[in-house]
C-alpha cells in the first residue's frame, strides 16, 4: 500500500475560512469526482456544513462509467435526501438543471426573507470539494466565462471571489478542502490517482501499480485490450510489452506508472470508476 502523506498549509487556513464563510450562503455545491465518489467526500463533510442545503454534482461524468455514477447517484440521494446530478466539462446541457436546483434548494431561505418584509435576493452559493475536482470548471461552466483560475494541479484556487452566475445566482468560489490527516490510505491512494493529490506527497509506481490492481478486479478487459497483455497486470509486463527497457535489460518501470496514471486520467484506458457500491459499509 502506497503512504500518501501532505499537508498543505493554506488547506489549513481555507478550512477555517470556509466555515465563516458558510454564514454567508443559502446552499453549497458539493463537487464529487465521478471516478471516486466515496474517495473523493470529504470526511467531516455533515459536520462542516451542517444543515445547509447541498447539490452533490458528481463531476468529470464522462471518465467515469455511466453505470456505475448512476447507480452513485441513487445512493447519495438516498444518503444525504440532496438532489444528485451528473456533470462534466465538455457538456454545457446541465447548467439549467444546476441553477434549478440551487433555486429549489434556496427558496425556503429566500421565502421567509421576503416573508419578514424584505426584497428578494439572489440565492447565495458556495462550491465545495477536494482540490482537482472540478469546482473551477463548474463556476465557468455556470457564469460561461474563463473569469475562475482553473488548473489541472491540485490545490491551484486559492482565493474567494463573488461570481454573479444569472439573476438568480451569486456564487462564491472557495479553495478545495482535502483532510490534514489522511486516516485511510486507500481513499488517499484514490485521491493521487485522479490527480486530486499533490505530485509530491506519493511515488508514482506505487499509486500506478495499485491502479492496475483495482483495474485487474473491476475492468481487466480495458487493460488487457488497451495494453495488449494477457500475463500478469503489472508494471513491470506492460514495460516489457512496449519494449521500454533500460540497462541491465531491466523494464522502465517509472516511465511506465507515468503512462499508465496519464491514461486512466486522460480516460484513454475507458470510462472507469474505482469506487465500488458493494465496499461500502454505511455507518450513518
Amino acid at each position: 500500500m502506497a503512504h500518501i502523506h501532505w499537508y498543505p498549509g493554506h488547506i489549513a487556513k481555507a478550512e477555517k475560512k470556509l466555515k465563516e464563510l458558510l454564514n454567508l450562503v443559502d446552499v453549497v455545491i458539493e463537487v464529487l469526482d465521478a471516478r471516486i465518489p466515496e474517495s473523493s467526500v470529504y470526511p467531516d463533510i455533515k459536520k462542516l456544513l451542517g444543515d445547509k442545503p447541498r447539490l452533490i454534482v458528481l463531476n468529470k461524468s464522462d471518465l467515469a462509467d455511466e453505470t456505475e455514477t448512476k447507480r452513485w447517484q441513487k445512493f447519495y440521494e438516498q444518503k444525504t435526501g440532496f438532489p444528485v446530478i451528473s456533470s462534466c466539462a465538455s457538456k454545457n446541457n446541465d447548467i439549467s438543471l444546476i441553477v434549478n436546483k440551487v433555486t429549489e434548494l434556496a427558496k425556503p431561505k429566500i421565502d421567509k426573507l421576503v416573508s419578514k418584509g424584505l426584497l428578494p435576493r439572489p440565492a447565495r452559493v458556495m462550491v465545495v470539494g477536494m482540490p482537482n475536482v472540478g469546482k473551477s470548471s463548474i463556476i465557468n461552466k455556470l457564469i460561461k466565462k474563463g473569469k475562475t483560475k482553473v488548473g489541472a494541479k491540485a490545490g491551484v484556487t486559492r482565493q474567494q471571489q463573488w461570481v454573479r452566475v444569472n439573476p438568480k445566482i451569486d456564487l462564491l468560489d472557495t479553495p478545495g478542502i482535502i483532510p490534514l490527516k489522511q486516516e485511510d490510505q486507500t481513499k488517499a491512494a484514490k485521491l493521487a490517482m485522479v490527480n486530486s493529490v499533490s505530485e509530491n506527497a506519493y511515488e508514482n509506481e506505487e499509486v500506478a501499480q495499485e491502479l492496475l490492481d483495482i483495474l485487474k478486479n473491476k475492468y481487466p478487459q480495458n487493460v488487457r485490450e488497451y495494453y495488449k497483455i494477457d500475463a500478469e497486470f503489472t508494471l513491470s509486463e506492460i514495460a516489457k510489452s512496449r519494449n521500454w527497457i533500460v540497462k541491465n535489460e531491466e523494464p522502465d518501470i517509472t516511465r511506465t506508472a507515468v503512462m499508465v496514471l496519464t491514461d486512466f486520467r486522460s480516460g484513454r484506458t475507458g470510462r472507469l470508476t474505482l469506487d465500488s457500491l458493494e465496499s461500502i459499509n454505511d455507518e450513518e
